[in-house]
């Protein structure tokens, strides 16, 4: 006997709160071991992963803020291309920036797994990276640096690593990006 319309509608409503139940359990077990890795109680394990356009990043916990989904970004009228705009977070408005973009890349475009990853509070920056997905926790323990290939490194991006499935990973830091002039003029 084939299926009828709504079982076959009733099995696609099951499989997408599947889904939308193993998305949350993910960003909850996430969380907690962020938290648990900032507290020091696990120190192997001390970089979130990213990747904004095609380039994977290692972001130190102390300085990545919250991961939001990508809500409404207002565009700024007489601004750079690489910076989006502003989004509400909590409250609080914070600046959206485009790295892939402002490295000279194709513009970050948002999808399902997009996230905004918002400067972590200690660093007095209110702002977020477009990115395109989030990896998860990272173990430097298991990775191995590497040379850069650039003849002249980014001075927030100088450390490059290798995971054991040769993986390239760069190193972001935030807290020496927020001192890039380029990156803090906005304006046109």
């Amino acid at each position: 006997m084939p299926p009828t319309p709504d079982t076959l509608s009733s099995a696609t409503q099951d499989q997408g709160t599947r889904r939308r139940t193993r998305l949350r359990e993910f960003q909850a077990q996430l969380v907690e071991r962020m938290q648990a890795a900032r507290a020091g109680a696990d120190t192997r394990v001390n970089q979130l992963g990213i990747e904004i356009g095609a380039q994977r990043w290692l972001v130190n916990l102390a300085h990545a803020g919250e991961l939001t989904p990508v809500g409404g970004i207002t565009p700024v009228p007489l601004t750079k291309d690489w910076f989006l705009g502003v989004t509400n977070l909590r409250g609080n408005l914070v600046s959206v920036i485009d790295l892939a973009r402002f490295l000279g890349g194709a513009p970050t475009v948002p999808g399902k797994e997009s996230r905004i990853l918002a400067f972590a509070p200690a660093l007095n920056f209110n702002a977020a990276l477009l990115v395109t997905r989030v990896l998860g926790l990272r173990n430097m323990a298991q990775m191995q640096a590497q040379p850069l290939a650039r003849a002249e490194p980014l001075p927030w991006s100088q450390d490059r690593y290798v995971d054991a499935e040769g993986q390239h990973w760069q190193q972001l830091d935030l807290s020496v990006v927020i001192r890039d002039p380029a990156f803090l003029q906005v304006g046109m």
